[in-house]
């Protein structure tokens, strides 16, 4: 779903693989302990549903699949956040980390609004 917003083009798929692929890369420099290593796997596997859900948002049949995807995507990002709060970066990797947590946040709030939207 491409909008434009201060006369430039926005899209949120390519938003939330962004997020996802960042994500990634954040958890590649993690320090390799074994609490990381477990909220890395769960970070990972958040951030690139909320991406993954947001596609099938957009590829749905129905505003109410389209609301239920939308309600996902909010989800997943939400635990996205509770694991980067819970990872231990390394301290070249903490300002990553609260990017990543501000992004979170800010996604959480537009997938909010699109929900609220579609009511």
């Amino acid at each position: 779903m491409t909008q434009t917003i201060n006369n430039k083009p926005y899209d949120l798929e390519e938003r939330t693989f962004k997020f996802a692929h960042r994500v990634r890369e954040y958890v590649k420099k993690l320090p390799r302990t074994m609490t990381n290593i477990e909220y890395g796997k769960q970070l990972t596997r958040s951030s690139g549903s909320q991406a993954a859900n947001y596609i099938e948002a957009n590829e749905s049949l129905s505003k109410k699949d389209f609301v239920l995807r939308v309600k996902i995507c909010k989800k997943e990002t939400k635990e996205s956040r509770l694991w980067l709060r819970l990872t231990e970066p390394s301290s070249e990797n903490a300002k990553e980390q609260e990017d990543l947590i501000s992004e979170s946040l800010e996604l959480m709030k537009i997938f909010g609004s699109i929900v609220e939207k579609s009511k």
